[in-house]
């Protein structure tokens, strides 16, 4: 008798349901999004009490940030998780990049089906209609204002209004918060094996060879607002030992093969040409010997596990 096959157009995960519920205040519950949640099969349920016009969400970053492959993370409504749409998107990709999923209760949203996904993609298309909507309509708003004299812009803020200026400080610091968090899962996992052992020039070296513009000074200003929100550990900001050169070189090496074990001598070689770092005894041109010798002084001194 002929097995029928299995119905693969579902992609319903075998892992965990983790809910998410958000209030705007301390004084608000999030009882009712709980009853719900676990109605809905949700063993797990992380709470936050966040504005709904911020995107800092400490509780919601860790989540995204730790969350399995194969986990689906549940909200009850989409406004408990995003202030927009980009912000919805931005949240979805992050899932999808470790492979999780996402699920909104009363939305048709849920991107564990074909029909979810469409929804997803019909947002995504309405997003970047809104996108360039608000920008034809801030240029036909400044043509507008200058056709009768008047400069472009927030009047408070060209009169130095304290109001004002603090309202703007605080939107500059949010749109700041939101700008690190789109990518921290990319560039803070290799900080957290690199510091304090590293300093942050030789960290930022290292995310350019990722593909990432930091200067040691923006990569530090990153990690401290992480560190103030409660997103990374304290211990980041710790100040690097001084080293001779060829300790330096060697922990160097050691990060080097810590965040990919898989390079082989020749490739990390090549990494430290690129970085422009010189050869223990002052030359331009690594060998794979050089590499090695580093390497098992590194797990001599503990800095790697030895094999």
């Amino acid at each position: 008798m002929t097995k029928t096959p299995p119905n693969r157009s579902s992609r319903r995960p075998q892992g965990r349901l983790i809910g998410y519920a958000r209030v705007s205040t301390d004084e608000q519950a999030t009882e009712a999004q709980e009853m719900e949640l676990r109605s809905a099969g949700c063993d797990t349920i992380i709470q936050e009490h966040g504005s709904g016009a911020s995107r800092t969400r400490p509780a919601l970053a860790r989540l995204v940030r730790e969350i399995g492959a194969g986990d689906t993370l549940v909200v009850v409504r989409l406004d408990r998780l995003a202030r927009s749409v980009s912000h919805l998107l931005n949240v979805i990709e992050e899932l999808t990049t470790k492979g999780a999923y996402f699920r909104s209760l009363c939305d048709p949203i849920d991107t564990t089906t074909p029909q979810g996904m469409f929804s997803l993609q019909v947002l995504g298309a309405v997003a970047q209609l809104e996108r360039a909507l608000n920008s034809e309509r801030t240029k036909a708003g400044v043509k507008a204002a200058k056709a009768k004299g008047r400069l472009p812009g927030n009047p408070g803020v060209r009169e130095r209004r304290p109001e004002m200026l603090a309202k703007m400080t605080a939107a500059q610091k949010a749109a700041y918060g939101a700008r690190i968090q789109s990518t921290a899962n990319q560039w803070l996992p290799i900080v957290r094996r690199m510091r304090p052992d590293h300093t942050w020039d030789d960290i930022s070296r290292m995310l350019k060879q990722r593909g990432f513009d930091w200067t040691p000074e923006r990569l530090r200003r990153a990690v401290k607002w992480m560190v103030s929100e409660g997103m990374a550990d304290k211990s980041l900001l710790r100040k690097s030992p001084p080293r001779p050169p060829q300790d330096r070189l060697m922990t160097l090496v050691a990060g080097i093969h810590s965040s990919n074990p898989e390079l082989t001598l020749r490739e990390i070689a090549n990494q430290l040409e690129r970085l422009h770092e010189r050869t223990p005894r002052g030359g331009t041109r690594w060998a794979p010997s050089s590499v090695k010798n580093l390497l098992d002084r590194a797990k001599r001194s503990g800095l790697l596990q030895a094999a």
